[in-house]
């Protein structure tokens, strides 16, 4: 069972969210404001948090800020609910560091999918740390344990998603892989809208990886087909 916080100010929603997810069998506890909200994700340290956007006061954006800053708080996963569905929202949301965004209304089995699939990855060791998988090519080294990459004598800690996108990329790599492929290997879904959703985090993955290859570009994009990795 995996403790839960859903932060958002509509009762009637807050309340939904809480009864799916405790007959999915999770602890779930409840904030409806923003500072009540994250002074509880410091407090409880949930497995995940559910956050909605437009909230007075302290908006899920600044709440999604402040867990990220938090040094005890920085890797707990965050799925945004929200009314907001531009494409510039969702990038604001990614680039503080949200993990999933679920657009109102949304369907409760929807819901639980994309929470399934953030505890899955956030809460268990890659599957790369045991299974034998490729861990070691030329100069690169996977660190399942510590969701980080390793090239050469340098090493740069990863985000779960992050680690799980490049761990799909370094597996087959020198193979083109599919933006649908990544959103439904790594997300566990496939939406046919989120392609920003893929750019959002390659383009973060390739931030992490230039501070330590050398000036070399690992990670190639197939421009109208996908991504791949070039070692």
């Amino acid at each position: 069972m995996s403790k839960i916080l859903v932060i958002d100010d509509d009762t009637a929603i807050n309340e939904l969210i809480k009864v799916n997810l405790e007959l999915a069998g999770h602890e779930v506890m409840q904030a409806y404001d923003g500072t009540t909200g994250f002074a509880l994700c410091k407090q409880e340290m949930p497995a995940l948090v559910v956050l909605d956007v437009m909230m007075p006061e302290v908006d899920g954006f600044t709440v999604a800020q402040r867990i990220r800053k938090n040094e005890n708080t920085k890797e707990i996963p965050i799925l945004m609910l929200t009314a907001l569905s531009q494409i510039n929202d969702k990038v604001k949301g990614f680039n503080i560091g949200v993990d999933d965004y679920l657009v109102k209304p949304f369907e409760m089995e929807e819901l639980q999918v994309r929470v399934r699939a953030l505890l899955k990855r956030t809460r268990q060791i890659p599957e790369s740390a045991s299974i034998r998988e490729l861990q070691t090519i030329g100069e690169v080294t996977l660190l399942p344990e510590v969701y980080s990459v390793k090239i050469g004598e340098k090493v740069v800690k990863l985000t779960p998603i992050e680690f799980d996108i490049f761990n799909l990329l370094f597996q087959n790599h020198g193979t083109m892989i599919s933006s649908a492929r990544l959103l439904k290997d790594i997300w566990g879904y496939a939406p046919d809208d989120d392609i920003e959703t893929i750019r959002v985090h390659i383009r973060h993955l390739r931030s992490k990886l230039d501070k330590i290859s050398n000036g070399k570009k690992y990670i190639e994009t197939i421009y109208g087909g996908g991504y791949k990795l070039n070692i």
